[in-house]
This record gives C-alpha cells, sequence and structure tokens, in this order.
C-alpha cells in the first residue's frame, strides 16, 4: 500500500508539472507559474520509487506533454508530428536520472546549482538536435518581464531559463529542508542570501540597460507590414497564385499610403519564382514575368517592397532548361521599380518541410518522404550568405537583414544578420516574412488558430533583446507586429488595420505602418554568440557519461556500488 501511494506521489508530480509548463507558455502565458514549475518533477525525483518507474513514468507525461502542445504540427504532417513528439518527450527520463544521480552521488550539491545546469543542458541540445528547435523554453515564460529578460543580450535566452530553473531548484530544495526540519540552518541561510542576490543583479542590470534607451536608440524610418489570412491548403493551391497577388496590393497600398517607406510581405507570398535571371527566360504571359511586373508597378514611387518567393538556379541541357536548385529567398524591390540585385536565401531550412533527410539513399527516402506535408519532391537548397539589404529613407542611407520563417527561432542566424565577422553592426533591424498559414486550421470558411502563431512571436523577443535590434514581422495568418530592441513587444501604431494588441492579431487580415527604432549599441552576446548554450550542452554531455561510467564500473565490479542508479 506504501509503495502504490508513493508512485502515485511521484507520478503526480509529473504531471503537476506538466500542467505548469503548458500555462505559463502562450495563450495563457501565466509566467508567474515557471517560478515553480519545475518544483514537483524535482520532488517526484527525490522519491525512492523503481529507477525503470522513474523513467517510464516521466517519459509518459513528457510525450504527452509534447503531443498536447505541439497538436499544430498535425495540421501539416501527422506522422511526423507524432514521431517528433516521442523525440521530444525523451529529455524528461534523462533529466530524472542525472537529477536522481546528482543527488545521491553528491547530496550537499545544492539544487540550486544542480537543477539550472541540467535543464540548460536539456534545452541547449534541443536548440542543436534535428536542426535545432528552441521552442518552449523556460525563459520564454518571462517575455513580459523586460527587467528580467534584458540579460539575454549577454547570455542569450538561456541566460534567462538559467535564473527560472535556479529560482525551481532553490524551492524545491526548501520544501525538502522543511520536511527534514532543517529549514532554519546556516547553508539554506546562504542560500537564500546567494539566489537573492543574483536575481537582484540581474534586475539592477536589466534597469540599467533599459535606462539606456533614450541614449542609444534613435528614431529610423516608418516601416509597414501586410498580413494576409491564408491557410496554406488554399494558398498551395495550383491557380491560387493571382488571385492572393491581388489581394496583397491593397493592403500594401493602405502601407504606402501612411508613409512607410519600407513595406514587408509574408513568406512565399508571391506563388512563382522571381529571380530576375530566371524570368528573363519566361515568356511575356507566364506567372514569372506577369507578378514580376505587377510588383514592379506597384513599387514604382511609392516606395520598398520585401517579399518571399522562390528563387531557382539551372542549366541548359539539349536547349532545355533544367532547374538544379531552389531557393526560399526574399526579394527586395525598389522604388524605381527594378529587383534589387541582392537576394536573401533562406539557410535554416526546416526537416521535411523544406528537405528530405537521407536523399542519397532511396530506401531511407521514400520513407521519411511520408512525414513531408508534399506528395511531391519538395526539396530546397540551403542559402549561404548573411545578405544585407540596403534602402533609403527620408535622406539617410539604412541596412537591414532578413530572417524567413522559423529563423527567428534561431539565435545564431539572427546573430550574423546583425553584425558582421568582426562584430561590427551591419543591419539597423531585422525583417521576420513567415508562412504560418500551414499551422493553422480551417473550418466553415474561417481560419482556426493555434497556440503556433503567439509562441513563435514570443520567441522573436529574444532575438531582438539578444542583438539589441528591432523586428518587424509580416506573418501570413498572424503575428504582424514590431518589436523593439529592448524586447517589447509593441501594442498600437501609427497607423494600420490590424487589431490594437499585437497577440491578437491572429487568424485576421490587415496591415499597419509603425517607426522602427534603431539600436547603436552591440551587444556582448552579437560578439561572441551562444557560449552558455556550448556550455550547457557540454555539461550534459559529461553528466550523461558520468552516469553510464558509473553504472559501467558497478556492473564490472559484480554488483552496484553505494552511490549508482539502481535499476
Amino acid at each position: 500500500m506504501g509503495n502504490l501511494k508513493t508512485n502515485c506521489k511521484f507520478g503526480a508530480g509529473f504531471v503537476v508539472s506538466a500542467v505548469l509548463l503548458t500555462l505559463i507558455q502562450v495563450p495563457w502565458g501565466i509566467g508567474c507559474l515557471a517560478w515553480v514549475a519545475l518544483v514537483p518533477f524535482i520532488l517526484s525525483c527525490e522519491t525512492e520509487t523503481k529507477t525503470w518507474r522513474l523513467v517510464l513514468v516521466s517519459y509518459v507525461v513528457s510525450a504527452v506533454y509534447w503531443l498536447g502542445n505541439l497538436y499544430w504540427i498535425g495540421y501539416v504532417t501527422v506522422p511526423g508530428y507524432v514521431l517528433f513528439c516521442l523525440y521530444l518527450g525523451l529529455y524528461w527520463p534523462i533529466l530524472a536520472v542525472l537529477l536522481r544521480y546528482f543527488r545521491r552521488k553528491w547530496p550537499r550539491l545544492p539544487l540550486c546549482v544542480v537543477v539550472p545546469f541540467l535543464f540548460l543542458g536539456a534545452e541547449s541540445w534541443q536548440g542543436i538536435l534535428i536542426t535545432g528547435f528552441s521552442w518552449r523554453l523556460l525563459g520564454h515564460s518571462q517575455y513580459e518581464n523586460l527587467r528580467l529578460i534584458q540579460i539575454a543580450d549577454i547570455f542569450g535566452a538561456a541566460g534567462v531559463s538559467l535564473i527560472v530553473a535556479m529560482v525551481n531548484g532553490f524551492v524545491a530544495e526548501s520544501i525538502i529542508a522543511y520536511r527534514r526540519g532543517k529549514l532554519k540552518t546556516i547553508s539554506n541561510l546562504a542560500k537564500v542570501v546567494t539566489v537573492a542576490g543574483i536575481l537582484a543583479g540581474v534586475i539592477v542590470y536589466g534597469d540599467w540597460r533599459l535606462g539606456q534607451s533614450d541614449e542609444f536608440i534613435s528614431d529610423g524610418p516608418l516601416v509597414g507590414a501586410i498580413q494576409p489570412n491564408i491557410p496554406s491548403n488554399i494558398k498551395e493551391l495550383a491557380d491560387a497564385g493571382r488571385p492572393i497577388l491581388d489581394g496583397l496590393l491593397p493592403l500594401s497600398t493602405g502601407c504606402f499610403d501612411a508613409g512607410a517607406k519600407l513595406v514587408g510581405w509574408p513568406e512565399t507570398i508571391v506563388l512563382t519564382t522571381l529571380n530576375s535571371d530566371f524570368v528573363e527566360l519566361c515568356d511575356e504571359d507566364s506567372e514569372p514575368q506577369v507578378f514580376n511586373r505587377i510588383v514592379s508597378e506597384h513599387c514604382k514611387d511609392n516606395g520598398y517592397v520585401l517579399l518571399g518567393a522562390h528563387r531557382t538556379e539551372g542549366k541548359f541541357i539539349d536547349e532545355a532548361y533544367e532547374i538544379t536548385d531552389r531557393y526560399n529567398s526574399a526579394f527586395l524591390y525598389r522604388p524605381d521599380g527594378r529587383q534589387d540585385e541582392k537576394i536573401y536565401n533562406k539557410m535554416h531550412l526546416v526537416p521535411f518541410g523544406e528537405f528530405i533527410p537521407g536523399m542519397n539513399n532511396p530506401l531511407v527516402y521514400k520513407l521519411l518522404l511520408k512525414l513531408s506535408p508534399y506528395d511531391y519532391l519538395y526539396n530546397l537548397t540551403k542559402g549561404t550568405e548573411y545578405t544585407s539589404f540596403e534602402v533609403e529613407a527620408d535622406g539617410k542611407k539604412y541596412n537591414f537583414g532578413v530572417l524567413i520563417c522559423y529563423e527567428d527561432t534561431d539565435a545564431e542566424v539572427a546573430r550574423k544578420m546583425t553584425v558582421d565577422e568582426n562584430g561590427a553592426k551591419k543591419a539597423d533591424w531585422l525583417v521576420n516574412i513567415s508562412n504560418d498559414g500551414w499551422y493553422v486550421g480551417y473550418k466553415n470558411g474561417k481560419v482556426i488558430t493555434s497556440g503556433e502563431l503567439g509562441q513563435r512571436t514570443v520567441i522573436t523577443i529574444f532575438r531582438a533583446v539578444e542583438s539589441r535590434v528591432s523586428i518587424i514581422r509580416s506573418v501570413n495568418t498572424g503575428v504582424s507586429c514590431l518589436i523593439d530592441s529592448t524586447g517589447r513587444l509593441r501594442d498600437g501604431f501609427i497607423q494600420g488595420t490590424l487589431p490594437e494588441k499585437a497577440l491578437d492579431r491572429e487568424g485576421v487580415e490587415g496591415w499597419f505602418v509603425d517607426r522602427v527604432g534603431i539600436d547603436s549599441r552591440v551587444s556582448f552576446f552579437s560578439r561572441n554568440g551562444k557560449l552558455l548554450d556550448l556550455y550547457g550542452a557540454l555539461g550534459f554531455c559529461l553528466a550523461i557519461i558520468a552516469v553510464l561510467a558509473d553504472k559501467f564500473i558497478s556492473v564490472k565490479h559484480g554488483g552496484k556500488t553505494k552511490d549508482a542508479i539502481e535499476d
């Protein structure tokens, strides 16, 4: 009876943590719960239940957590959604085993040290494996706490996660000490002082950084973003190209009429290939030629348009043009109607959505193709250059970089788009163009939004703080918005038709114009990158190796060592 009670208790702890971790992210966004969300998880690992049960229960709860929170991937590919969530579920049992090992091997090591060390490592590897998925991190829950998230310009989003995990470890250890009647000890007092001191230092740093804003941030030009509201099952129809383009023009005109010098259109919203060398090969009445002329005429004497479309490269074989490479690209059209010579080709491709791993192995490729949302070959080529576009507005020249789709979740791409190889700032702002129409439903002619839209927006906030750069988002189905270099998600705008509150701009059509701020600061993170993530990933590996080595040694000696993981 006692074992049953213990098993239920530790199982319930994992469930409670999963619920709390769900509630701290958008759309609920109860960020204050993040400071205790891991406590039930930690306490569950303290029970005397068998290790195999700990692994099994934590894995089941973790997998269900991811299946419940990443349901929107199922709009794209159900098999891929299930397999991906089953992979993500592996982190919890690994964390549980490592946490138990540390507690038994080094019981005097404070949880406010062990917990952030382990959870930082897990988040770091989540952002590395399978091209990286830095989603639903602990630190993301604090996006509204501007004072706290300013440390991201040193440590990245991982730094915020580290602080939140530290407090979770401290709370859990305080509960354990209270149960054992050892709360009022000198060592616990030292932990209180240490944790409080670190939190105070983070807040003081945040206040200092925010207080610098007037000194380092100046007004840039008016920029605009348009937001169509087209689910991908409609957008991908063969005859959808012209109607979609015709629907974009009034939205873009609204931006120009409101004074925008640059207007952003979403990713691949122009459904054709637009690179000029390919367009020149096409017939006058072909879609590349017609769409190119329409966009060109729209820009003349109005301003710049940045849009997403495909770029192709090929060669002539027996007088026939054969495409060898296809890119997901961003094109800039200038106020004279000409297409800019520079093109940005997306660098961080999404596996299964934009490329299929294992193409050289027919059997593997055929199997993995079932995880793709397409029933035909859609394999893109990865870009190689961090392109910087130049525009002129109000008598000044500006430079900006582009993040296409999920590149706003990749801190390294955003960082290298902002600074050059010498660490000097080369982008006055960034533009994120995306097609989140893949991750919404469609019923009775209406778009049904998902948690993906708001969560993507929150992730982008950390890219802005890390690189001290404003980011304007133009996203099909939302959320199109402007984020300043302090991480403030701006509600409202100078002029527009989208809802005033940024996170309400889901599943609606419209446009907005606002003035972009230009931050002259170059952050430590911009110059040095994800050092904390790197150390976290390395430390996580060493921790796993330590557990495996300990287990190997105990087996080699024909039994279990005193501190080894049991079962």
